[in-house]
């Protein structure tokens, strides 16, 4: 059975979880909500954790609602130089940032319209990074029951903590903030290198059948 899940910014190491073990169908047909991970995601600094947030166009109030693949990218405000010099702050001095800089500095290089797009391309990279297939397989339309696919769509919210066990993995900071769970995929690949793809599969989906 194929797994539903929604692009994420640099998702967190739970739904990168999903994806190294799973079969995906992205959802591209829904409507877009503020305060997920459609455009968020969490990383570990000097001062903790800290949101990076991609800026989006709003729409006005009398179009309504806004489908997610439709939603564009503010980029007046050269939001993507801001977060890879914050990417480079927080993890220069990890084990494999160097390792994977050339490969992650495009993302913050080549300008983008859609938020939709922009996500994807940023998953297939990091799926090059751990050497795993990036799924291409999309909805064709939004679907409230599922009979054929099992729901995770649910992981792109940010509002809700999900109780699950990550194991422990040495971070940058983790002396002055003890162990951040669940930060994007990318504090894993620039901390453990090789490495992140078996704790990717390690990973306990029981969640997801719940």
């Amino acid at each position: 059975m194929r797994t539903l899940l929604h692009p994420a910014y640099l998702p967190n190491i739970l739904t990168f979880g999903v994806i190294a073990q799973k079969k995906i169908v992205w959802e591209v047909q829904d409507n877009f909500q503020k305060q997920t991970f459609r455009n968020r995601t969490y990383i570990c600094t000097d001062r903790g954790k800290l949101m990076l947030n991609i800026p989006i166009k709003h729409v006005g109030k009398n179009q309504g609602r806004q489908y997610y693949k439709d939603v564009k990218i503010d980029n007046s405000d050269h939001w993507q130089r801001q977060h890879w010099r914050t990417l480079q702050t927080a993890y220069r001095t990890s084990p494999f940032f160097e390792y994977y800089e050339d490969d992650i500095a495009p993302l913050y290089q080549q300008q983008y319209e859609s938020l939709l797009e922009y996500n994807l391309s940023a998953i297939a990279l990091i799926c090059d990074c751990l050497q795993i297939e990036m799924p291409t397989v999309r909805t064709t339309s939004y679907n409230v029951d599922l009979t054929e696919l099992q729901e995770a769509r649910f992981l792109v919210n940010a509002k809700k903590e999900i109780q699950t066990d990550f194991p422990f993995y040495n971070q940058v900071f983790g002396e002055r903030h003890g162990f951040l769970k669940n930060m994007s995929v990318l504090d894993l690949l620039f901390n453990e290198g090789t490495g992140a793809l078996t704790y990717l599969k390690a990973i306990n989906l029981d969640l997801l059948d719940a």
